[in-house]
């Protein structure tokens, strides 16, 4: 049974699994929904930060965002929440727009930009990419697992979309295909989102 309050978080002798910034229409049934605004499926409601601030250390087994870190002021406290109120191997999740995404810059309360390389900067980097990056950002505890590039049209562009689905397929064949996408192709075919996968290591 899922934890549907703080206390209930800090309480659970279970695996707790949280989404945060779910919006009106929470991606996994399963998990304890987190919104700023009531709709009718979010269990908590509240910022993100501040409901963060009020869980213990240690009793968050599974974190999932889909496009919220781009909404957010203080990227990094952010992330040092998550490492802090993740157990140990935690799986972290996160769905950000890519940044030759035309629609990311229509929403004016977008404030970070995200690419490939991003989270390189933020945790340490599992996936051996070619290109370096400096490590002076990097929040301690978070690590980087794999980057997934999705590609997709909005309907009733199916066509459009199949299209970018078979771009999608070739894109992510592995770490080359990747980076030779984001450093040469962006300017053809616009990548919709980014799915980050990390996992905190605290030991």
């Amino acid at each position: 049974m899922k934890a549907t309050n703080i206390d209930a978080i800090n309480g659970s002798a279970q695996p707790v699994q949280i989404e945060i910034g779910c919006g009106p229409r929470p991606r996994f049934t399963e998990y304890t929904s987190i919104d700023m605004l009531e709709y009718p499926n979010v269990d908590i409601v509240g910022d993100a930060m501040d409901v963060l601030s009020k869980l213990n250390d240690n009793s968050v087994d599974v974190i999932f965002a889909s496009h919220f870190l781009e909404h957010i002021s203080d990227l990094d406290g952010f992330l040092k929440q998550v490492v802090r109120v993740c157990t140990d191997g935690a799986r972290v999740r996160f769905e950000v727009p890519h940044f030759s995404n035309a629609f990311f810059y229509s929403d004016v309360t977008h404030k970070t930009f995200f690419g490939l390389y991003s989270f390189c900067y933020l945790a340490k980097n599992n996936m051996a990419l070619k290109r370096p990056t400096p490590d002076y950002a990097t929040v301690e505890g978070l690590e980087l697992n794999d980057v997934k590039l999705v590609f997709k049209s909005y309907r009733p562009r199916y066509v459009r979309h199949a299209l970018r689905k078979a771009v999608q397929a070739l894109v992510n064949l592995n770490n080359y295909t990747k980076e030779f996408y984001e450093e040469n192709l962006t300017g053809i075919v616009s990548c919709y989102e980014l799915d980050f996968y990390l996992q905190v290591k605290k030991s």
